[in-house]
């Protein structure tokens, strides 16, 4: 009763309730708040806070920036929900909201798509080398098994296109990146209401914000072999990887394209089968299955992607009453 009471007075105050409205609609940094409120930072600021305490809303930091959402669990974000339902679509001060949201949110995709565009020339040179992403995509989905999915996490996620393919599948999805340019590309592609249950984060994938046994599916897509530590990487990953479930890796056959190195950053030049079995091992895992596609014309310019599925030994997740995986996205303490 007491989070109910306080919740209910935190949300009702006008900018509070504007804010909420707001933020079930998208991810926003407290400065995009500023301007679509038009009060000031201080005051944003106060409001957020206030409605953080309150379970309300969910605060995470990317460098020197605050993001915020509405609440993803707990009693919180079920009022909240609920609130949301209650609140009048025709309503004008929420109408010229939500087309000041409209302004920003087009402002962050035209950055991010500046950004892309010019980067786009490295990642062409990358794509042009080995099978079309779709092939492989299809293989990550398929190796996933079949069914929904409770809760995803993919690692170094980039642009967000593998919590994009996964996104009808999954309960909730997570995508963790240390770059925040290519977390702006990823959060303006997930902005549509079928993305509402995903998310992407700003995080160091050798040390996740989670505790363990958290996710019933993480991927790991084209980052390995840009790790010192690729071992450890998938250590932490098995760490949050919930017993039964499912590791899924694409990567780079071993190749001497010395370019990639010394013009992309990679630290590795590809992984055998052998090597992706024993980082699986190493943390914990047995590998079930690889697959391996090769180019489709073959040349010693071309590179071969290999995809691995490991597995957590343990019982399967129960499932709920619909049949659905529980998912469960705690945060470590």
């Amino acid at each position: 009763m007491d989070k109910l009471v306080t919740a209910l007075r935190a949300a009702g105050e006008p900018t509070r309730l504007r804010l909420l409205v707001l933020l079930s609609h998208s991810e926003l940094a407290v400065t995009e708040l500023v301007t679509i409120l038009r009060q000031s930072q201080p005051r944003v600021s106060r409001h957020l806070k206030l409605l953080a305490e309150a379970g309300l809303i969910d605060r995470f930091r990317e460098g020197s920036w605050v993001f915020y959402r509405l609440s993803g669990d707990g009693t919180g974000a079920d009022f909240a929900r609920q609130l949301m339902g209650l609140v009048p679509a025709d309503d004008v001060t929420f109408v010229k909201d939500l087309e000041r949201l409209a302004q920003v949110r087009f402002a962050r995709s035209e950055r991010a798509a500046t950004y892309f565009r010019e980067n786009a020339q490295e990642w062409d040179q990358i794509r042009e080398l080995h099978l079309p992403e779709e092939v492989v995509e299809a293989a990550l989905l398929d190796m996933a098994g079949p069914g929904p999915i409770g809760s995803l996490l993919d690692l170094g996620t980039g642009t967000g296109r593998i919590v994009e393919i996964f996104g009808d599948r999954v309960e909730q999805a997570v995508g963790i990146d240390q770059s925040p340019e290519m977390l702006a590309f990823a959060r303006s592609k997930l902005e549509s209401e079928s993305y509402g249950h995903c998310q992407v984060r700003h995080g160091n994938l050798f040390d996740l914000p989670f505790g363990v046994d958290n996710f019933d599916v993480i991927t790991v897509h084209q980052v390995l072999h840009f790790l010192d530590d690729p071992a450890l990487a998938v250590r932490e990953a098995a760490r949050v990887l919930k017993p039964g479930g499912r590791l899924l890796i694409a990567d780079f056959a071993p190749h001497s394209l010395d370019f990639l190195r010394e013009e992309h950053a990679h630290r590795r030049l590809g992984f055998s089968s052998d090597e992706l079995t024993g980082l699986c091992q190493q943390g914990g895992l047995e590998v079930s299955e690889i697959r391996r596609f090769p180019p489709e014309e073959k040349s010693a310019e071309k590179l071969t992607v290999l995809c691995c599925l490991a597995i957590k030994p343990g019982a399967v997740e129960k499932k709920n009453q619909s049949g659905r995986v529980a998912p469960a996205l705690e945060k470590a303490e």
